[in-house]
């Protein structure tokens, strides 16, 4: 489905294309102002209110049945050779991916909400049992003017998505009032109540069946454990295609354009990670936070990895602009205090550029806001898949991806070809099918677009 990806048009606002902007540095309100949290649409200085979900209406996803969904052409969810059937796992994993796949069922539910349905919840689980039915499934409900999003198991995802494609110009943004997706608590990974890292301690908890590599034949309890690995959440993300929903792991690592997101490392010493404070504006070892920074990615063409697919990051903080190398958490949220001081979260496409901004009570600079945006080409670096007409874009970053494995060598042609358009469509929550773990609680999801 990556060619229907290619040929999607945007809806037909008019988009202006000015010369490139610089990125924009944040700017840091004052410690101990008034608590953070969604400001009123007139606050918005420069764009309309168009749609808005303040979860005061009933919201149960119960309501919506769960259905078998067996991948594979036929299915509405089927995007790429990335997919949780698809041929790069045969590729990396050769015939034991297949016969690891048989042991497990897929089972999905949709529904549309909001006024004139503008907004989709997308669920997905697994039926490892095989007794029909999803095992630990996720749940979406709102209670008090707020939604909750619980998955009490890795092994599925729940995510919120604009149900139709974003227009060429708009804010988007959410508020954050509750989140238990990992990191520290009370200083520590390991919780009072037996979780670590936020997952559960019952039963092993690994990646199954879905890696970029290694012996895909191991029991399942052999694979990596996600407990000591990661836990996290995505606060807000633009993806290039149609149907977002919930995937395995490594399918999201090349479908993001922009994104906020958590990556909740459990006891993390390595160089792969690194925490910005804002306030010294210098890099510090991931250990120095409390393993609740938001990453703020701008994707781009390069490949990040060798042996799986995954766009290369820009990132940009208060510390500075990198490119690859460790993955820098802009900022750390300080969890404890929610939902008395909520976060906001906003992605904006506007004049050629995107930008990435987080509001709230942040450790060590007390109350900010941090901005960030890069055009849409910028010092030759491009945001991945940022045309939404393929008039915006000439085919300068086209590239082919080869995989080899026990199951042979597999090529990804033309992964940004020239005539390509790739639609906007934002997500919020949990996309990983074999990782992340947790609760969250979201308010205020807005959309705008320029007056």
């Amino acid at each position: 489905m990556r060619n229907l990806a290619r040929g999607a048009l945007a809806l037909t606002l008019p988009l202006v294309l000015p010369a490139a902007l610089c990125a924009a540095p944040a700017h840091a309100a004052p410690s101990g102002a008034a608590p953070s949290g969604a400001a009123p649409p007139s606050a918005r200085d420069g764009w309309r209110l168009v749609a808005d979900e303040p979860f005061n209406r009933r919201l149960d996803d119960r309501r919506a049945p769960w259905k078998p969904d067996g991948d594979g052409p036929s299915s509405p969810y089927n995007v790429d050779m990335y997919d949780n059937d698809g041929a790069y796992f045969d590729t990396v994993g050769g015939p034991a991916f297949r016969a690891q796949l048989a042991k497990m069922k897929t089972y999905r539910k949709s529904f549309a909400f909001g006024k004139r349905g503008w907004l989709t919840a997308e669920l997905a689980a697994r039926d490892n049992d095989g007794d029909g039915r999803p095992d630990a499934p996720p749940t979406l409900t709102s209670r008090g003017g707020v939604a909750h999003l619980d998955e009490p198991s890795h092994q599925a995802g729940v995510v919120i998505r604009s149900t139709r494609d974003l227009p060429a110009e708009y804010r988007v943004e959410m508020t954050l009032r509750g989140l238990d997706f990992g990191g520290q608590r009370g200083g520590s990974w390991d919780y009072p109540d037996g979780r670590i890292n936020g997952y559960s301690p019952d039963g092993c908890k690994t990646n199954f069946p879905w890696a970029s590599g290694g012996d895909f034949a191991r029991p399942e309890c052999e694979w990596a454990d996600v407990r000591t690995d990661s836990n996290g959440f995505y606060y807000m993300s633009i993806m290039d295609y149609r149907q977002v929903a919930p995937h395995n792991n490594v399918f999201i690592h090349g479908h993001r354009k922009v994104a906020m997101d958590g990556y909740n490392r459990y006891k993390y010493t390595g160089s792969g990670l690194l925490y910005c404070n804002p306030v010294t504006k210098q890099y510090e070892p991931y250990s120095a936070g409390t393993g609740n920074g938001v990453n703020a990615l701008f994707m781009t063409d390069d490949r990040r990895y060798a042996a799986m697919p995954g766009t290369e990051y820009l990132m940009q903080s208060e510390c500075g602009f990198r490119k690859g190398g460790a993955i820098v958490s802009a900022a750390d949220l300080r969890p404890e205090l929610l939902p008395e001081r909520p976060y906001t979260f906003a992605i904006e496409r506007r004049a050629g550029a995107y930008t990435m901004e987080m509001s709230g009570v942040f450790a060590h600079v007390g109350r900010a806001t941090f901005r960030y945006t890069r055009s849409f080409v910028q010092d030759g670096e491009p945001i991945w898949h940022y045309n939404q007409r393929p008039g915006e874009y000439d085919g300068r970053f086209n590239a082919h991806w080869t995989w080899k494995g026990p199951g042979g060598e597999l090529t990804d042609r033309d992964t940004w070809p020239a005539g390509s358009a790739y639609p906007d469509r934002f997500m919020i929550g949990d996309p990983h099918m074999n990782f992340y773990e947790g609760t969250a609680k979201v308010d205020d999801i807005r959309l705008y677009v320029p007056e």
